[in-house]
């Protein structure tokens, strides 16, 4: 487990929705484990977007109080998947689950570069939540055209169903002991609907609920049925979120400290449908059991919890290296002060070197501080040459305002070895320094 806490300037007593702003996540994938922290693992939209078919590298997300959320890294992209398909991309909306002392992460992903038509769903296992996760294959027999979205549920009793589909049809059974194979053949879920894809399962006093999108051209919603027991049959129950200005919906449902939540996407950082955000909302429930129309937010939630306490001493860094980009002065103060020039010419960067990853290396998670009056630029970020993402940074009112955080984890060679650096031609981004917190990993 990872005991990584988040520093002080980066902490906030407030939520907002989108909650995870400095990439673009979608499709979130919410369980709370042992540790009581809560889990979210999300698919990535790169960017820049040229459709579902870029989507990789999964990240995971954690909280203790629903409102801080912490980048744990990446834990899977296609080039760690033998059987996939050759061209990558495609990784498309997981889940996760945790049974007899062993995580295990599913996803959508085709085999053949003819993807509709060889969609498998795929399986990765760890001892840890968000590290060390290794690809062990698919699951025989599942898969098909268009039928991807996998839900892991485990009951009470300590069984585990797997639900999945797209296209209209949406399919569940029970996994056997390993949580790789199936107890017999999957069997339809009848009564969801105008079914389009995204199924969810979970269980609240006593009865399942099962959560979808529906067909609404370009712009879908959120339907349910329920029934007591995990496979149906299902009664249909109606609608509880309504469109959330995105061409796609999909969503997840947990309980967390006596409350439930709805984790969903929308557009609300890019204005594309294919740079997703994810936010949540809380979700009531009637005192019959079914569920209130949720009410989308931009204003998030309260801490579900103390806020956590700051890491003692990360460490700050200030540009050691930069160069210009066709005329645009990256420049300097004498204490190194902020980053007064721009970064909004390509080729203008500026560098951090001597980075420490601790005696170890691993995972570390860097906090840049920006000012930008853009509504939205970007900074790419490479650590070690290796090209990391296109970070986002929201408006922060004024070029001198360096009141900005955008934080991404990545891995870290040991001790003062690393570098990082950030590549403008994106908007005009202000860097005033970086935080680099590495993980104290058990």
């Amino acid at each position: 487990m990872s005991t990584i806490r988040i520093p002080a300037e980066a902490l906030r007593s407030v939520g907002s929705n989108p909650v995870i702003t400095s990439i673009f996540t979608a499709d979130p994938s919410a369980h709370v484990w042992d540790d009581g922290r809560i889990y979210m693992y999300a698919s990535h939209d790169m960017d820049p977007a040229r459709g579902c078919d870029l989507m990789d590298r999964y990240h995971v997300f954690s909280s203790a109080d629903m409102v801080n959320w912490i980048d744990e890294g990446e834990i899977l992209r296609s080039d760690d998947v033998a059987w996939g398909r050759p061209e990558g991309g495609f990784m498309w909306a997981p889940d996760a689950a945790y049974r007899n002392g062993t995580y295990y992460f599913y996803f959508p992903h085709p085999s053949d570069s003819n993807w509709n038509d060889s969609w498998k769903i795929g399986v990765a296992t760890s001892d840890h939540p968000a590290k060390g996760f290794v690809d062990r294959g698919y699951i025989e027999g599942l898969g098909g055209f268009a039928m991807i979205d996998p839900c892991v549920f485990v009951d009470d009793d300590n069984r585990a169903y797997l639900y999945y589909g797209g296209g209209g049809k949406c399919v569940g059974g029970e996994l056997a002991d390993d949580m790789m194979s199936m107890k017999g053949e999957p069997v339809p879920m009848e009564t969801t609907e105008d079914f389009h894809e995204a199924a969810w399962v979970f269980k609240r006093n006593g009865m399942y609920y099962l959560t979808y999108a529906d067909n609404l051209e370009e712009n879908n919603r959120m339907r349910y049925a329920i029934s007591d027991n995990p496979l149906g049959p299902w009664t249909y129950k109606g609608i509880f979120l309504e469109p959330t200005g995105c061409s796609t919906t999909h969503g997840s449902v947990a309980e967390f400290k006596g409350k439930w939540y709805l984790f969903y996407h929308n557009q609300a950082i890019s204005g594309q449908g294919n740079l997703r955000s994810v936010c949540i909302d809380e979700i009531e429930f009637n005192e019959d059991g079914t569920i209130r129309t949720v009410r989308q937010t931009a204003n998030g939630l309260q801490p579900a919890a103390a806020i956590s306490a700051p890491h003692p001493n990360p460490h700050r860094y200030y540009a050691d290296g930069a160069m210009t980009g066709g005329g645009a002065a990256v420049s300097f103060g004498d204490n190194h002060m902020p980053i007064i020039g721009g970064l909004e010419l390509e080729g203008a960067f500026a560098e951090f070197g001597q980075v420490d990853g601790g005696a170890a290396g691993g995972r570390a998670t860097i906090y840049v501080h920006y000012a930008t009056a853009d509504r939205l630029a970007k900074l790419r970020l490479t650590v070690n040459g290796s090209d990391y993402s296109l970070l986002n940074l929201p408006s922060t009112g004024s070029e001198q305002s360096f009141s900005g955080c955008a934080q991404i984890t990545v891995t870290l060679r040991p001790d003062r070895s690393n570098t990082v650096r950030l590549t403008g031609g994106n908007g005009d981004a202000r860097v005033d320094y970086i935080l680099v917190n590495p993980f104290q990993d058990l």
